[in-house]
């Protein structure tokens, strides 16, 4: 295999014309924290120096890719957006063995992306993790929590015991957590935090 080959950022039916394939991917994920942070994906957008066109674009050949009936599926769209993966190392999760992949995000240069494989390949989870030896934010109160600033993980150990609860798409995770308010004297607050691609998006209140 040639490193320097398989490292280059691919190309090819998989992206919109003309956008390497990290930038593409980096669309992919945008796409859905849309939803939530419209502002915090217009300004991303001009640092990718893409438009809206290109986000929608680079979401359609994603989805069209990951249901096509005859698509290669595992590991293979997201090396085919990404190239090869920065480091393979292998997870213990329970009883299973699991194979752990990541790939730097520019977005997000203190993030990586995340693909854990099951038996065969199975891709079992995709996310947005800390890179090894990045510092996680503070997380204390509710100030803290600010969009795009932790993951999943981060929130669950900051604010134990967090109860996983269904998200809204298959990109999406949230957890019921209670959070102390800045003010001391405050009662803390019972939360939803809600994650797309394992990144903190919005706080909702559990009570509302």
């Amino acid at each position: 295999m040639n490193a320097a080959t398989d490292n280059d950022p691919p190309t090819g039916p998989a992206t919109p014309s003309g956008l390497p394939g990290p930038v593409a991917f980096q669309l992919v994920l945008l796409r859905r924290m849309a939803d939530h942070q419209p502002g915090l994906v217009e300004d991303a957008l001009r640092t990718l120096g893409v438009s809206r066109a290109d986000l929608r674009e680079a979401n359609r050949r994603w989805q069209a890719r990951m249901h096509a009936p005859r698509a290669p599926g595992g590991l293979s769209p997201y090396r085919a957006l990404l190239g090869a993966p920065e480091s393979v190392t292998a997870r213990r999760l329970g009883d299973m063995t699991c194979e752990a992949l990541t790939w730097p995000v520019p977005l997000w240069p203190d993030l990586r992306f995340e693909v854990l494989t099951a038996d065969r390949g199975a891709v079992w989870n995709a996310w947005l993790v800390r890179a090894p030896g990045a510092a996680a934010p503070a997380l204390r109160t509710t100030t803290d929590l600010a969009p795009w600033s932790c993951t999943v993980d981060e929130v669950a150990r900051a604010f134990p015991p967090a109860r996983p609860m269904e998200g809204s798409a298959p990109t999406r995770w949230a957890l019921a957590c209670t959070v102390p308010d800045p003010d001391p004297d405050a009662a803390p607050h019972a939360l939803v935090t809600e994650f797309t691609w394992g990144l903190f998006q919005r706080l909702v209140d559990r009570r509302a």
